[in-house]
Parts: structure tokens; sequence; C-alpha cells
């Protein structure tokens, strides 16, 4: 591709949009699947542009060969994969003409593609993930770059299953929102749309080159740590998700930082992850909930582990402040009454004299006691600035992203932007909470003179390195 290949393909996608309403996302996400090496699945109802979706994808790639079948139940091998040899039966060999065909395509477009029959699709898996048709005694090599697949409806069974994992993307596409019907009428016919320039289309090279690039780009630890715990939840949730997906998860993640010129998997381009996990459009809004209340926020500092922190110590202070003691001098020691302490009382037998404490009064506490105190609010305070850094700077990241990004969802940046904002406002009152228990504990009744007796610490989950 051209140095300036973000440029290049914000030009393409421009292109592509034309005239399309309330597909943004869906185009994008079928680009980057095809610059990726992987396939689209369109999960919605006839009618919503997933075929223009695929023709338009088309053109996106020079010289690239298109192929377009509608399946139904009664469809046969002949219609994806071509007719049989007449000469090659002659000679007695199973062949078919694949000229024209699946097999020699490099963008497809298979509309209904799970009412074909198993024998179908337990041949397209092979062609889908390892790029080979098996043509009579042989293999042959395919030119595919990716397929997009169409569907109403998923059925679940297993060769379905099998088949449903090659699609990396899936992408439910609904009916134009009401908001924005107007605007569909207004597009008419044909929707307005050009074909792409030539001086935009890309070419192998374009696409090794790029290949090339995302096989260096790095993965740092904050995106690893977010997949290892997402792979929890959908374990938790009794989700199964293959290595194999999320290999090719990673690697289509390489290709969006590598599209945009990073040498690194920036941790907001997990954003993209619903559409290359989740089964389905409920599943992936939650998936996109769990990401938008997680991403930005560092699980050993988040606000309610800090909330149960500054509460500890709210609570240490109001049973400081209400606490009742024995009554002490000047020095310290225990008061006890003249009467007490006068030589000439003893007990009937003539015994000693019991000294008797006269009474007890709110409890006091020396220097070393408060000055402990209050180096551990200074401490949690130090952590809770560091998370408040953390926290801004993880919102400028958000925004640079945000003005550069080809390929994640407005809606969800825009989600992630309002959770690391939420964060910052409860990190900023737990500051404050904790800014006042400090002078809570620097208000406590003194001792005229320190005891030196430094009190327990106050107990709580500990925080976590970030």
């Amino acid at each position: 591709m051209q140095p300036k290949r973000s440029a290049r393909l914000k030009a393409i996608i421009d292109t592509l949009e034309r005239g399309l309403v309330e597909r943004r996302h869906s185009v994008r996400l079928c680009l980057l699947a095809a610059l990726a090496g992987e396939h689209t699945l369109l999960i919605g109802p006839p009618g919503t542009a997933k075929s223009e979706l695929a023709r338009r994808l088309h053109t996106v790639f020079r010289d690239a060969r298109y192929f377009e079948r509608l399946l139904t139940r009664f469809s046969v091998p002949e219609e994806l994969f071509g007719p049989l040899s007449i000469k090659a039966l002659e000679e007695d060999r199973y062949e078919r003409h694949i000229d024209g065909f699946l097999p020699d395509a490099s963008i497809a477009f298979i509309d209904e593609v799970f009412k074909a029959n198993s024998a179908i699709l337990n041949a397209l898996l092979t062609l889908l993930n390892e790029r080979e048709f098996d043509n009579g005694a042989g293999r042959v090599h395919c030119p595919l770059i990716s397929a997009i697949g169409a569907t109403n409806a998923v059925p679940e069974d297993e060769v379905a299953d099998a088949f449903f994992d090659r699609f990396l993307v899936r992408v439910p596409v609904a009916a134009v929102s009401a908001a924005s019907f107007g605007a569909l009428l207004q597009v008419g016919p044909g929707c307005g749309w050009t074909p792409l320039p030539t001086g935009l289309a890309l070419d192998k090279n374009d696409l090794a080159a790029l290949a090339t690039e995302a096989a260096t780009v790095g993965i740092p630890a904050a995106p690893l740590a977010v997949l290892a715990e997402l792979r929890q939840y959908f374990e938790a949730e009794k989700v199964y998700i293959s290595d194999r997906r999320w290999v090719k998860i990673v690697w289509l993640l390489r290709v969006a930082a590598a599209s945009e010129g990073r040498s690194a998997v920036a941790l907001w381009d997990l954003l993209l992850l619903p559409w290359l996990t989740a089964h389905d459009a409920p599943r992936q809004a939650a998936v996109a909930d769990w990401l938008a209340a997680r991403l930005g926020v560092s699980e050993a500092c988040s606000p309610e582990r800090l909330t149960r922190i500054v509460e500890a110590f709210e609570a240490q202070l109001d049973a400081e402040q209400k606490a009742n003691d024995l009554d002490y001098d000047a020095s310290g020691r225990l008061k006890f009454s003249a009467a007490d302490l006068a030589q000439d009382i003893g007990d009937a037998k003539g015994g000693a004299a019991a000294p008797r404490m006269t009474y007890s009064r709110c409890r006091r506490y020396g220097e070393t006691h408060i000055g402990a105190r209050v180096g551990q609010i200074d401490a949690l305070l130090a952590r809770i600035a560091d998370y408040a850094k953390e926290i801004s700077s993880q919102r400028e990241s958000l925004v640079a992203y945000r003005a550069q990004s080809l390929w994640v969802d407005e809606n969800l940046t825009d989600r992630g932007a309002a959770a690391v904002a939420a964060t910052a406002a409860a990190i900023a009152r737990l500051a404050e909470r904790a800014r006042s228990a400090r002078s809570g504990f620097l208000s406590l009744p003194r001792l005229e003179q320190d005891n030196g007796v430094a009190p327990e610490p106050v107990v709580y989950e500990s925080v976590g390195e970030h």
C-alpha cells in the first residue's frame, strides 16, 4: 500500500459507505475482515443491503473475481463449485470446471448460506479456512480473499456450528431505524453510488505488505490481560470460543493496528470484540457492556475496591471518635479519687485499700497514634492520585484513538468515554472522602504527652499495583 495507508483506506471507506444508510459499521467490519483474510457473516432480514455490501467490497480489490449465489435447500454442489467435466469423466476422473465459480473467486457472497445441505457446507469448510478445494484427485489453491455470508438466522446443529465458526466477524444487520427512514427514502434507486476509483483499489502487493507489517505488531500486557478476562467471562457464561478463533481475533486486531500505522494493539482496539466473539446481537450487547465498563479501568484500583478501603478508614475514624476510655492525668496515668488514695482507708479486715477509678471519658490519642493514621491516609491519597492520573491518561488516549480509528464503532467509543469519565468522577469523590477522614483523625482528642503507642493498621483488602 501507499505510505499514507490510513488516508487511502479512509477514502475507500468513504466511497463504500456512500448512499448506504446506517451501514457505516457493517461496511468497515467487512473491509477489515477482508484485509485480515477473514470472512464476515451478515445476520438479518432480506432487503437490508447485505448483497450490496458484498458487491461494493469486491471493487476494493484490483482484478478480483466476484462470485454470488443464493442457496436453497435444493441447491446442488454444481451451483457453487462448477459442473462436472465430461472430458474428465471419460478419462475416469471426477473433476469440475471451476472457472467462474466459488473456487475461482476472490470475493464471494453466499446468501442464505445455512440453507445449503451438509454436503455443501462440509465442502465449504475447507475452502473458507484453508483456501483449498478438492477437485478430483488433487487439491486446488483458491484465490479467495474474503467471503461474505448472509442469513436470517443461524441454525443449531453440529455442521452449522462448525461452519458458523469459520466466519470471524458476525454482524447483525437490521432494517433502517425510524430516525433514518426519511434519509433512506431520499437515497433512491442505485444508492447514488459510483464504483471505487482505480487508483484507490488494492492489489496483492498491498495486502502482502499489510500482512507483513501486521505480523510485527505487538500485543501489550494490558490488552492481553483483558482478553484473558474475557475468555474467563465466556467460560463462566458457558459460551465456547475455540482456540483457533482467539488466534484469528488477535490477528485481526494486529491488522487493524497496522492499517492505521501503529506498532502495537491499543487497549481500545478491543472494542471490536463483540462482533468477533459473541454469536448474536443480544450476546454482543452483553460483551459491549462488559468492555465499556472494563476498558481503561484498572482492576487492582477499581472504584469499587477503593471505596471499600475508604469505607474502612471512615469506620475506623467513627470508632475512634466514639470510643470511651478511662480518665488519665496530665502524664497519661490513670486518675484515682483522693479518698481511694488515702492511707487510712482499708477494708473491714484491715487489709490494704483498693484504689477505685473515678470515671471514664472520651478516649484520647497520642501523637504516635494520630501520626500513624494520617500516614496511612496519605498513602491512600497518593494511590488515589496516581490512579486519577492513570484515568486521565486513558481519557486522553481514547480521544486520540477515536480521532484516527478507521474501524471501531463510535457508539462504543462514546460509551467507553462515558465509563472512564464516570470512573474519574468516582475517584475524585473518594479522594474527597479520604481527605475528610484525614481531617477527622487530626481532630481526635489528644493526650498531653505522647504515650508512644502506635495503632493497629486499618484492615482492608489490599490494593494491587497498577
